[in-house]
């Protein structure tokens, strides 16, 4: 499965009981469509990721809200049952390669910080 897609919320890393190193991040995946009468339809998918080990941690740190990023993996049923016995279960997506799309994470940030210069300073 390959989803392309931006990010709803920023990266989350944990690490596992095991000492393993996992990170969730929510894609939202636009579709467009036509429909039978002809008309155009666009909708989106929310769809979590489920990143492992170093990219797991490569995906926290260059990852957050708003990025653009490609994940190639497959999909995961989970399931489990609440404190008060009710079941739910959620599909998410287990990746196995994640590319980021678009410019690096501080080069936005850079972007958006009003240029220094030692002009401004008081020279004494």
């Amino acid at each position: 499965m390959i989803l392309l897609g931006n990010l709803t919320r920023d990266p989350e890393l944990r690490h596992t009981p095991g000492g393993m190193t996992v990170c969730n991040f929510d894609l939202a995946v636009n579709r467009s469509f036509t429909t039978k009468g002809g008309e155009r339809r666009e909708e989106t998918c929310f769809i979590t990721v489920v990143v492992w080990d170093k990219q797991a941690q490569t995906c926290a740190e260059f990852l957050s809200k708003g990025r653009q990023a490609l994940v190639e993996g497959r999909l995961q049923q989970r399931s489990w049952e609440t404190p008060d016995g009710q079941k739910r279960s959620k599909y998410e997506v287990v990746a196995e390669r994640v590319q980021f799309v678009g410019g690096r994470k501080d080069a936005a940030v850079a972007e958006e910080e009003p240029p220094r210069s030692g002009d401004d300073e008081v020279p004494f």
